[in-house]
């Protein structure tokens, strides 16, 4: 995944685990050296501010894209690389995808959820064809990954489409994975036609 934009969702707040911190760091040093582009929500507090901070503090690039209505709530971070201004929080996901080679989800709330699960939907429905990522920071996502088991069990979701979904707790190891993956052939609701 080098000379790549990724985008990554994460909390606003800095949470009550330091190894969450440590892995913001980790992962902003690791894209620094691997000239990967951050592609983020463009606040300097929290999960957020830290990755940032991170990468230019070490050179690196980093685009942020906001919705107008947030610029006067967050915290903006006013020294990225590259700032992006939307009309509302729809167009900054669709941002997002467009100007990302991949998705990597770090600790964070409902609204990092939010952007992991539509963007795994758009990946199983086909709208993309790029990698998600979930770092699962000291156990962080363990009981979400068991949700999503049950929905597997239960019938809900196919294993194939679970399987979109590349789990790691390093970051050296999820960014392979993420440079393996291949998109699955078959969308969700597409069957193959019969010959």
């Amino acid at each position: 995944m080098n000379d790549k934009k990724i985008c990554v969702f994460c909390g606003s707040s800095d949470g009550n685990d330091s190894q969450i911190t440590q892995a913001a760091i980790h992962l902003g040093e690791l894209f620094a050296q691997r000239n990967i582009t951050l592609v983020y929500g463009a606040a300097k507090i929290g999960v957020m501010g830290t990755i940032a901070k991170t990468m230019l503090d070490n050179n690196g690039s980093v685009i942020g894209i906001i919705p107008q209505f947030l610029k006067k709530k967050e915290v903006v971070h006013l020294g990225l690389t590259e700032l992006i201004t939307t009309q509302n929080m729809h167009e900054r996901k669709l941002q997002m995808q467009e100007v990302s080679d991949g998705f990597i989800a770090l600790p964070g709330g409902f609204g990092t959820l939010e952007e992991l699960f539509e963007i795994i939907t758009w990946l199983q429905l086909g709208l993309h064809t790029k990698p998600i990522g979930l770092l699962n920071v000291n156990g962080f996502y363990d009981d979400l990954l068991k949700m999503i088991e049950t929905m597997v069990r239960k019938g809900f979701l196919s294993m194939k489409n679970y399987e979109m979904l590349l789990v790691d707790t390093s970051i050296e190891n999820l960014l392979q994975k993420m440079e393996d993956f291949r998109t699955p052939r078959v969308p969700k609701w597409l069957k193959p036609e019969r010959t």
